[in-house]
């Protein structure tokens, strides 16, 4: 393999898992209903387009649930899609789907799902079906593979979010405020990470709403395939009432990825 060809496997890499780190699909459990006691929120679906280099090379949805029942419990439910586009063809194609179930009182996560489907010339080929059960009362998880007998039992520090958790958080239930330091513990099924997000407001230029004033969550965070070299990673919200997450950024050695809001639906 060519030099050339192997660094650009590896930024590929690097990107996917990256991706796999904050995008996340519909995992109902059994007995689910509406809950009467009104949600924060009417349903929404969020469009991105993802580009690296200012070329689009992924579409992403985030759908954030009305509230339901589960097990006489009142949840939420977060589906995220990520999907390469077409004209990649054989070199790279993904199709992974992503949920989280929280508690909808207090944002805390209850289950993730992934569901991983990629392969392709310059991509490692995986597929798999993986849960993460939250025991907050214990302080663990419990990570299942489909297919696989053996399961994992792993200790976490209290308050630890799943990737798409984190992100709805700020959007259904906590206000954003100037100078804010947030520290958070995130597990994704892989690796747990300890991340410090500080908050900021700035005038944002947006392609769907113009110059907007959004909060932007910030963080850095490492990345082992360059070394244990740090990145940066950042999520704007819009400063209204509404906090509409119209914008994510992952800053990375070799240039930055950026997803940007192309659509808002009701779900």
């Amino acid at each position: 393999m060519r030099i050339a060809d192997f660094e650009l496997k590896m930024k590929l890499r690097v990107l996917i898992g990256i991706v796999l780190l904050f995008w996340g699909s519909l995992a109902y459990g059994d007995g689910q209903k509406p809950f009467s006691e009104s949600p924060t929120v009417s349903g929404k679906v969020f469009l991105y387009t993802a580009k690296k280099f200012g070329v689009p090379f992924l579409k992403a949805s985030i759908k954030i649930g009305n509230g339901v029942l589960e097990q006489g419990k009142p949840i939420y439910q977060i589906q995220a899609d990520v999907e390469s586009l077409p004209y990649l063809g054989l070199l790279f194609r993904m199709n992974n789907r992503f949920t989280s179930i929280m508690d909808a009182d207090t944002c805390s996560p209850v289950r993730y799902v992934k569901e991983i489907d990629q392969e392709g010339l310059l991509i490692e080929r995986k597929n798999y079906f993986q849960t993460v059960t939250f025991d907050s009362t214990l302080k663990k998880v419990l990570v299942e593979k489909m297919g696989e007998r053996e399961k994992q039992e792993i200790s976490l520090p209290p308050g630890t979010c799943d990737p798409l958790s984190l992100f709805a958080r700020y959007y259904l239930k906590e206000g954003l405020h100037l100078g804010e330091e947030i520290r958070m513990s995130i597990y994704d099924g892989v690796k747990l990470r300890q991340m410090v997000f500080h908050s900021k407001k700035e005038k944002l230029m947006s392609k769907r709403y113009g110059e907007v004033e959004a909060f932007c969550l910030e963080s850095t965070t490492s990345f082992a395939a360059f070394g244990d070299k740090e990145g940066i990673i950042r999520i704007w919200y819009t400063a209204d009432r509404g906090k509409t997450p119209i914008s994510m950024e992952l800053e990375l050695p070799i240039g930055s990825v950026k997803f940007e809001l192309d659509e808002v639906k009701e779900s």
